[in-house]
């Protein structure tokens, strides 16, 4: 092998390296450009997904001040306003001893009425029955409550035990079960629903069925509908998954684990 040959050896051997570092570091620049890229647009989406999470959280808030304030001035206050009202009759000189009876018993009855209405609203806020007896308590109840309708029909099983010190899950599993039902009411148009919560997978699960007139999937249902968002808002608080399957006039079936 000549002088010239082992040059051209080495120059050639040369550039070849040259070229292989040069090819490396633009594959990694653009890999790493590619990367960063992702990050940032991970890190976009979760910003908006909890930018949409809060948004879904205060929206349930403000409907439930809203609901609680119509409440208090629908049905507590015009039935004080009556009861101040009659009051103000018992003052007449002229009134005979039967019209003040009635008069009388008249405001106990609008009293006890208006007390009536204040728990209601008490327990539309914080079920007493969850707070004493834990969330398999106040799921029984609730669906007591709503079978006595005799139109509707729901059918509870459980083989969980629910921790009572365990206060905040079980007020938003229990949050999401009135929202679930209430959706199945107005919307599906349901006659049954079954409720059960079992282990499945290793996780504590419940699966909630109805006979109503479902929805598409395809469809912004489930980004549209404020019910549907406080669910899901409500699940990713207790660091669950949710999933959802339903088709038009086929009932819905939603599974969450907790």
């Amino acid at each position: 092998m000549n002088e010239n040959t082992i040059i051209s050896t080495i120059v050639y051997t040369f550039l070849a390296f040259t070229l292989l570092a040069v090819t490396l570091i633009i594959f990694y620049y653009f890999s790493n450009k590619k990367i960063t890229r992702n990050l940032i647009q991970k890190k976009e989406l979760e910003v908006r997904y909890e930018k949409e999470l809060t948004h879904a959280i205060i929206s349930a808030q403000e409907k439930e001040r809203l609901r609680i304030a119509q409440d208090l001035h629908d049905d507590i206050s015009s039935k004080l306003s009556v009861v101040s009202l009659n009051i103000h009759l018992l003052d007449f000189d002229n009134l005979a001893r039967e019209e003040y009876n009635d008069l009388k018993n008249k405001i106990i009855h609008l009293v006890n009425k208006t007390a009536e209405s204040a728990r209601q609203i008490s327990h539309d806020l914080l079920p007493p029955i969850l707070e004493k007896f834990g969330l398999h308590a106040a799921i029984d109840a609730l669906c007591s409550e709503i079978n006595l309708s005799k139109t509707l029909q729901v059918t509870y099983s459980n083989s969980l035990y629910f921790a009572k010190a365990e206060e905040e899950k079980n007020l938003h599993i229990f949050r999401i079960l009135q929202e679930l039902i209430n959706n199945s009411i107005k919307h599906g148009e349901s006659t049954h629903i079954d409720i059960e919560f079992l282990g499945k997978a290793g996780k504590n699960t419940c699966i909630y069925k109805d006979d109503g007139k479902g929805f598409d999937l395809n469809e912004n249902t489930l980004k549209g509908g404020l019910g549907l968002r406080n669910i899901r808002s409500r699940v990713e608080l207790i660091n669950g998954t949710l999933k959802i399957e339903s088709e038009n006039n086929k009932g819905i079936t939603v599974e969450f684990t907790f």
